[in-house]
């Protein structure tokens, strides 16, 4: 197995042990590899669940941009959810489990069909 598919391991267990999800990994994999090469910085690998910014950027970025919904409420609200069902407490939110649930919460499997 490459790094890549460890990394993918480690979010599974994760989303099935951190966040109580059983994790559909034919998508966790079309998500992680659709996160590029920030899988494999530590920084850009996590999502700062305190950081206004950061989540700011995963709604931008991933929401409006990736995902293409339309700016409201609903969105960073669907990130709180996201962060929450990872834990608050949890140090280390990896972006690829966190944007697996946002997918999975908006229902847009298909942006990765």
């Amino acid at each position: 197995m490459g790094k890549r598919d460890d990394l993918i391991a480690k979010y599974a267990e994760d989303l099935s042990t951190k966040c109580g999800v059983t994790p559909d990994m034919a998508l966790l994999t079309k998500v992680t590899i659709g996160c590029g090469p920030a899988i494999y910085d530590a920084d850009a690998s996590t999502v700062a669940g305190s950081s206004v910014s950061e989540l700011e950027t995963v709604k931008e970025k991933f929401l409006i941009k990736k995902l293409g919904l339309a700016d409201g409420p609903e969105l960073m609200a669907a990130i709180e959810t996201a962060i929450e069902t990872y834990g608050e407490s949890e140090r280390h939110k990896y972006r690829a489990v966190v944007y697996y649930l946002l997918v999975k919460h908006f229902g847009k499997e298909a942006v990765y069909g």
